[in-house]
């Protein structure tokens, strides 16, 4: 068992769970109930102390990410040493939670972050479409873990999950955490396509039971991204999953969060439905890189009184 546990992370090891299981706790989802609940907890106020603990909270759960095929080693190590030392003039401010790139690049990103404890995150499984072989998504992912990445992004396949393929996308996600090993698996979503909170609390259900570590919402590559009311739906379905099985998953809101403002609200939505246990970077990340900076400003503005321009902090 401590062999097991090791492996997982410290977590529980994945027990042997099936689709009808999954499907056993899906169930309508009250779409004005949960806009209003969204809505209501954002416009929660917060003490000047505890918004600055926020804000450090934020930077430690921030996957600082680049994907863009002109991506340079020269770059990524620009963005590794921002990871490492988000503000290098404040030893106060903590790494982010992880840096993560495509593929190729993973074996630079684990030189340069290496006893550091900033995780090395990779997107696999055919990112962003997940259009492509089963059998390639598992040879991806397995050369992306033993290229160095610790976490693995992998996005489902909406053809099958649209079309009612449901067995299909099971156990592709339960191939591809067993090729995933030690490594943690974040299971991507992409919410904006699945076309209503009912299918959402659907593919939330089926990834956490085929092995998911993290279910996230989007890959930044689609026209809409992470809001309030879809990460509560997932949040609730964690909530629920973790009532049923007592196995605790990550969440990972991704895209479109820009500002301090959104990212508190969404930590408000965390604490007000799963509590404090999962107020760590090992059980929520923002997938959002330009909110980085808007953070370290807010801190500054809330050490000194005043803003902080936007050139002081690097843009990588």
């Amino acid at each position: 068992m401590t062999e097991l546990l090791e492996t997982t992370g410290g977590r529980d090891p994945l027990p042997g769970r099936s689709l009808n299981d999954a499907l056993a706790l899906v169930r309508p989802v009250d779409e004005v109930a949960v806009t209003e609940r969204a809505s209501s907890l954002a416009k929660r106020s917060i003490k000047k102390a505890s918004k600055i603990e926020g804000l450090r909270t934020i930077i430690s759960m921030i996957d600082l990410t680049t994907l863009e095929g002109k991506d340079s080693p020269g770059k990524i190590f620009a963005l590794c040493r921002k990871a490492i030392r988000p503000d290098p003039s404040d030893a106060s401010i903590p790494h982010v939670g992880a840096v993560c790139v495509y593929p190729s690049l993973i074996a630079h990103v684990a030189r340069v972050l290496e006893g550091s404890g900033v995780h090395v995150a990779s997107v696999a499984t055919g990112f962003p479409s997940g259009q492509t072989w089963t059998d390639l998504k598992v040879d991806e992912t397995r050369r992306a873990v033993a290229a160095g990445a610790d976490e693995i992004d992998m996005v489902i396949n909406r053809n099958a999950f649209l079309s009612g393929r449901l067995q299909d996308v099971f156990d592709e996600i339960v191939a591809v955490k067993e090729a995933s090993g030690p490594a943690h698996l974040k299971v991507i979503l992409e919410t904006g396509e699945l076309e209503s909170y009912d299918q959402v609390r659907k593919a939330s259900m089926i990834a956490m039971y085929a092995g998911a570590d993290f279910i996230k919402t989007s890959t930044g590559k689609a026209k809409t991204n992470a809001t309030l009311p879809v990460t509560l739906v997932m949040l609730e379905a964690i909530r629920d999953f973790h009532y049923e099985t007592g196995h605790r998953v990550g969440m990972k809101p991704a895209g479109g969060i820009a500002t301090s403002k959104l990212a508190l609200a969404y930590l408000v939505l965390l604490f007000e439905t799963l509590g404090p246990e999962w107020m760590t970077p090992d059980l929520f990340r923002f997938g959002a890189s330009s909110l980085l900076n808007d953070v370290l400003m807010q801190i500054r503005k809330e050490r000194t009184g005043r803003y902080q321009s936007s050139d002081y902090f690097t843009l990588d």
